[in-house]
């Protein structure tokens, strides 16, 4: 298995592989590769506990793989790819836990699409160093699907992540899938991030604007034929923990780019092409435009 981006997502899942037995290849910059090669991963989590495991790491996929999890953010995508050529990639899966639902198109223009697998996590985890792991959240959940890959394969490495420690299914659905898991982060990461709050703070002070959002953003999944329902957003929202912060909220604090654009623009884009209107979205997207640039 390789880890393209072992940073606050992939360090956790790629700890967690290695920990229950499986080979891990991480791929990153020079300077992160080496620091993983001569250190491992290390985790710290409250529901995981202490990890400290060894990991195969290299600036680019030189060997093959059963998977590539592709764990980078939404900003640095096209670079990344860059270390995983069609060639040494085989006949290994492409597994996207990405920010955003547009990222798929991408992926399956540059690889078989028969082997590109969408997936969706939820955690809340940073790097705080590299190769050092910090995961705060008392879940970690992945969910895969795809409309091109045979099923046999996605259920065979959704086993091998459940095995691992990761709460995996499978869905049939891809595209309802993406956007449920959307609806819910662009209303978190917009709020939490303009208002420089954690969850618990904005589903109270702000609950009004929080359902405005939702709900639009759920007009625009079902405009685009995903089967996404307000309720089960809001109900995830509220069952969030209280100081949960966001990852783009996380990337303002840091001075970070921001995903910006995999996440609002990509609902802004979709209203745009079917119609809807999202005047909440639209002033939460523009006002962290003004902010922090796209």
């Amino acid at each position: 298995m390789a880890v393209l981006g072992p940073g606050g997502v992939g360090g956790l899942v790629g700890g967690l592989l290695a920990r229950d037995g499986h080979r891990v290849i991480c791929l990153a910059g020079a300077d992160t590769a080496a620091a993983l090669g001569e250190d491992g991963l290390r985790v710290r989590s409250g529901q995981f506990g202490e990890i400290a495991v060894a990991v195969g790491a290299d600036t680019e996929l030189r060997e093959p793989v059963d998977a590539v999890l592709v764990t980078v953010k939404a900003t640095a995508l096209d670079a990344a790819l860059d270390r995983v050529t069609p060639a040494a990639l085989g006949a290994g899966l492409v597994v996207p836990l990405l920010n955003g639902v547009e990222h798929l198109a991408l992926l399956r223009d540059r690889y078989p699409s028969g082997q590109v697998v969408a997936g969706a996590m939820r955690v809340e985890s940073t790097r705080v160093a590299p190769g050092v792991i910090e995961h705060t959240t008392p879940f970690a959940a992945v969910e895969l699907a795809s409309r091109t890959a045979p099923r046999s394969r996605v259920d065979e490495l959704a086993a091998q992540l459940d095995g691992a420690g990761l709460q995996t299914v499978v869905r049939d659905d891809e595209l309802t899938m993406m956007w449920a898991k959307l609806t819910f982060l662009a209303a978190l990461a917009l709020l939490t991030t303009r208002y420089e709050a954690p969850a618990g703070d904005i589903r109270t002070t702000r609950r009004d604007l929080m359902l405005g959002a939702v709900d639009e953003i759920v007009t625009v999944a079902r405009a685009v034929g995903a089967d996404v329902d307000a309720r089960d957003v809001v109900e995830l929202f509220d069952g969030v923990p209280d100081g949960m912060k966001s990852s783009m909220q996380r990337d303002a604090e840091a001075g970070r780019a921001l995903e910006l654009d995999a996440i609002g623009g990509a609902v802004l884009r979709a209203a745009a092409d079917h119609g809807v209107a999202v005047p909440v979205t639209a002033r939460l997207v523009a006002d962290l435009e003004a902010r922090y640039g796209r």
